[in-house]
């Protein structure tokens, strides 16, 4: 049977649930503003009733409050950090993009290739006017160190974009460490709350998504919550949760711990390019190894940075500080020469066939054959005119390798090799390879035409372009008598050590020490003009073919265009992932908008939503505390008049 304050029990029950639920509109009310926040709402039900063996059955006993949660969606949780992954990552190209752009642009303030070209040619021609003139010829040589000039400069804006971004990687790597640590500690202070007192820490909850939140435009993010199981008793609630981060396909945070990231830069013999600046990051996980060693072999977790699962700010940042267009080293072994400690790859692609278009490192760096990473000093390039088959032997560093030498195993199974990772993004690494593909071979072609002339010694005429050694700083000295990129005969062969049998390779020129042979500078004389000595002062044969160098694809061929051609080539490709990443950035800053309007229509607060609340519950809170002054009038007359 039901007990006679009951009522007063019950109308109570009524009172608590009113006053939970107008406090809590007052909280929301109160972070109508606060990023992150979660509108709660309070979750009550029917109280149990109390058996009565008369006719009437159960009695019901008023409501009981059970908690007061979160209103939040998962699933818009997971698409606002899967687009946020996106926009972040074009966000980041966008902006470096523009400053590529910049850098090559060529228009009336700023004076590009293409200026800078026409100058060059244009006292060329005046050169052909008059060929015995020693102050056309000084013009031609003072605009050709312009045209040096143009593009060290190049190279060295790129190299600093280069560095830009590899700071910035470093800056991300940091914050990623501080938001795993924060969220790390949430998790240990929910579990604790949530554990103990039965109760959902809401707001803490709340800025734990805000981090996942930034965690997510930073890479891309999966989260997964599981609850944690007591082994003695498997249908016990314990009321705690496993909450998992994973960034890159890695998890970052479990539960309670999470994994310190760490940056290490290469060494000088560990670049992946030619062109590369010194210390670029790699990211690892730090461990309980030696971080000073130097040993990548050493160091701990590798992060997956150039996986498809990347996104973010990382992702875009590593394609634009490594991306090589997919063209990276890679082929497979042929021979090996296990004393000697020497593979021989067998190559096939095109940009890898043209020593113009290398981009390998000269001093040295790591190989990959098979799973395994090997130091190696220098290599080799040969190639069989007859055949048309090209290899690279590559030595390998006994000393940094250690007991990790190389087996004959690698060539019966024709392994796989490759140098650095093959990413399909056309990055500084991309841009300044072909910078050093035109120099390359347009300093050949002018070269060669200047040997084609006689001086007025009778002698031959020397390189105009040259370029600095770059291990002994001494000026380059090219072989006369290569054809393409490397020596006549059945068989040509280059080592990155600089030599050559009979000079030093077109391939030791680059964008960045490319500069004007000292000797023309000094005497502007040593600048052939004509093919036959006693042609006479007004024979310009030369100077002709010079000038026909600029627009005769025969004569010069770079991606199919003439040599003139090569800022609208470069701007091609510039123009178009800069477009590429704005509209992308912009369709997934308007999605991200979008994405969060619906996020907030489910977890946002009304204003005029709770004041309707508000109303509603106060009007309950007024009704439940009528209730208990009815029920105490009647409780007054029951005990103290009735039978008096």
């Amino acid at each position: 049977m039901s007990s006679t304050f009951l009522g007063l029990n019950t109308a109570y029950t009524g009172l608590q649930a009113a006053n939970a639920a107008l406090n809590t509109t007052a909280n929301n009310i109160s972070n109508v503003d606060t990023v992150g926040y979660s509108r709660q709402v309070v979750t009550t039900k029917a109280a149990d009733s109390i058996r009565s063996y008369n006719t009437f059955g159960c009695v019901g006993a008023g409501v009981e409050t059970v908690s007061i949660e979160r209103v939040r969606d998962e699933f818009y949780n997971e698409k606002y950090w899967d687009n946020s992954s996106k926009y972040g990552e074009y966000d980041v190209k966008s902006y470096y993009m523009k400053s590529i752009e910049n850098y090559y642009c060529d228009d009336d303030t700023i004076k590009g290739f293409g200026t800078i070209f026409n100058e060059f040619y244009n006292t060329i021609e005046e050169l052909a006017k008059d060929p015995s003139s020693i102050s056309s010829k000084m013009q031609v040589i003072g605009y050709a160190n312009n045209l040096t000039t143009y593009f060290s400069d190049m190279y060295t804006n790129l190299q600093k974009i280069q560095d830009d971004i590899n700071q910035e990687i470093k800056v991300n790597v940091d914050r990623i460490n501080s938001i795993s640590q924060e969220i790390a500690s949430l998790n240990k202070e929910i579990n604790v709350i949530e554990m103990n007192s039965g109760a959902i820490a809401n707001e803490l909850r709340d800025q734990r998504d805000v981090l996942v939140d930034e965690l997510s435009q930073i890479a891309s993010v999966k989260v997964e919550e599981q609850p944690i199981i007591d082994k003695t008793d498997t249908s016990r609630d314990t009321g705690g949760t496993r909450y998992i981060v994973s960034i890159c396909g890695q998890n970052i945070v479990d539960g309670n711990y999470f994994k310190t990231l760490t940056c290490v830069p290469k060494d000088v013999d560990e670049k992946t390019n030619l062109t590369d600046i010194d210390g670029l990051y790699d990211i690892y996980f730090k461990g309980e190894n030696d971080w000073t060693s130097g040993d990548y072999r050493s160091l701990g977790e590798k992060l997956n940075v150039y996986s498809g699962t990347t996104g973010g700010k990382l992702s875009g940042l590593f394609q634009l500080r490594d991306g090589n267009n997919g063209e990276n080293f890679n082929g497979k072994v042929s021979a090996v020469d296990v004393a000697a400690q020497q593979i021989t790859i067998d190559v096939t692609a095109d940009y890898l066939l043209d020593l113009n278009k290398g981009n390998l490192p000269i001093g040295g760096g790591v190989i990959t054959v098979g799973n395994t990473n090997y130091y190696y000093e220098n290599w080799t390039y040969q190639y069989d005119e007859d055949t048309g088959k090209c290899s690279y032997t590559f030595q390998l560093d006994k000393a940094k390798n250690g007991s990790n030498t190389i087996t004959a195993e690698a060539a019966g199974k024709k392994m796989e090799t490759r140098v650095g990772d093959s990413i399909d993004y056309q990055g500084i690494p991309y841009y300044m390879s072909q910078m050093n593909e035109w120099v390359r071979m347009y300093a050949k072609n002018f070269n060669s035409i200047l040997h084609e002339g006689v001086l007025e010694d009778g002698s031959n005429g020397i390189d105009l372009f040259t370029g600095t050694n770059l291990v002994t700083g001494e000026e380059l000295t090219f072989s006369t008598s290569y054809e393409k990129t490397g020596i006549p005969g059945n068989v040509i062969s280059v080592s990155s050590d600089l030599s050559a049998t009979n000079g030093d390779s077109y391939f030791m020129l680059t964008a960045g020490n490319f500069t004007v042979a000292d000797i023309m500078i000094k005497d502007s004389t040593k600048l052939a003009t004509r093919t036959e000595l006693n042609a006479g002062v007004e024979a310009n044969d030369v100077v002709t073919k010079l000038i026909d160098l600029k627009t005769n694809e025969e004569a010069m061929s770079f991606r199919s265009c003439s040599a003139d051609q090569f800022l609208i080539c470069i701007l091609s490709d510039v123009s178009l992932n800069a477009q590429r990443a704005n509209t992308f950035s912009s369709s997934y800053e308007m999605l991200k908008t979008s994405i969060e309007n619906q996020r907030l229509s489910v977890s946002g607060v009304d204003n005029d939503e709770e004041a309707v609340n508000l109303t509603k519950f106060q009007q309950q809170y007024n009704l439940a505390s009528k209730m208990i002054s009815v029920l105490t009038e009647v409780y007054d007359r029951l005990i103290l008049q009735t039978g008096v």
